[in-house]
């Protein structure tokens, strides 16, 4: 297994020069490593969700937000990309691929990104090793979801964040 190397960002998100690797180091208080999360939304409003896979050590089986942390090298937009396409086989660029917030976490900076598209479930291609399953939600059965504790929980301000940013977002050309 190869080893994930993340690049380390001081508090104001700029790069030290400085990377740890993932599992083995411990960031100290001032570092940050950079996560991303990219929420697929249909022209409908619906979300695509997932079920992390059961091996994960990380919320086994838990619905959540598609994404992961940037590797050493990757802008937010390119490990966005990446992800994306890793776990769901959805390709996107600049023109689809759209930075909505940024969060600054105990350990990291989460950006958030969105990307408007009407896949069919048939036609995407989970990676067995992070997916387990795909649905699409819409916003009342998400906040359902998140109330009930069957959606991961990622904090207040990030849920109003996100769906602030997609109403924004809903009807207009991205």
């Amino acid at each position: 297994m190869n080893k994930e190397i993340w690049d380390i960002f001081n508090e104001k998100g700029i790069l030290t020069g400085k990377t740890a690797v993932r599992g083995r180091s411990f960031l100290k208080p001032g570092e940050y490593h950079l996560v991303v999360h990219i929420w697929v939304v249909s022209g409908d409003g619906r979300y695509l969700i997932q079920r992390r896979s059961e091996s994960k050590k990380l919320m086994p089986g838990e619905w959540a937000a598609t994404g992961g942390a940037a590797i050493s090298g990757e802008s937010s937009f390119t490990a966005a990309r990446r992800e994306l396409f890793e776990e769901l086989g959805i390709t996107s660029d600049e023109k689809t691929l759209n930075k909505i917030f940024r969060l600054k976490r105990r350990n990291s900076f989460l950006d958030v990104w969105l990307i408007k598209t009407d896949p069919t479930l048939d036609a995407l291609t989970l990676q067995e090793s992070e997916v387990a399953e795909v649905k699409w939600v819409t916003k009342a059965e998400l906040q359902q979801m998140i109330k009930n504790g069957a959606f991961h929980n990622y904090g207040r301000e990030y849920f109003q964040k996100l769906f602030e940013n997609t109403y924004i977002l809903e009807g207009a050309i991205i």
